[in-house]
């Protein structure tokens, strides 16, 4: 007597397991993500209880798309800049500085803006961005 098993073809494959190892290393992937990403510590200052009642006239330098600079709104070349930030940084040793380029300026041109205001010893520099979506 010979028992015959019956060979049946599947008709469908059950995913469920695989389903239930990608879930599993998903999960393990974003509890190693988020272990592995760390804050850093950093000090913060805190703000002194009195306002600062200086006032500081503040240097704004544009750069238009074409290469020509401004300051505070008037147009001059980059030696005029420089006699002007010189004269300006010798009143006020804390004098602020803002650059200011235009999205279709050349880089080259900011950085130059940059390494001059280094040259001239000028620390409080400050660059003028847009915020995302403006």
């Amino acid at each position: 007597m010979s028992v015959q098993l019956e060979a049946k073809p599947y008709d469908t494959i059950n995913v469920t397991p695989m389903l239930d190892l990608a879930y599993v290393l998903l999960v393990i992937f974003i509890i190693m993500t988020t272990a592995s990403v760390q804050g850093l510590k950093v000090d913060l200052p805190k703000p002194s209880n009195k306002p600062s009642t200086d006032h500081k006239e503040v240097r704004i330098v544009q750069i238009q798309p074409d290469g020509k600079l401004l300051l505070n709104g008037a147009p001059l070349t980059i030696q005029e800049l420089e006699s002007r930030l010189t004269a300006a940084h010798a009143k006020d040793k804390d004098m602020p500085l803002v650059i200011k380029g235009d999205p279709l300026a050349f880089y080259d041109q900011v950085i130059a803006i940059i390494d001059l205001a280094a040259k001239l010893n000028i620390a409080n520099v400050g660059l003028v961005t847009a915020r995302m979506g403006t």
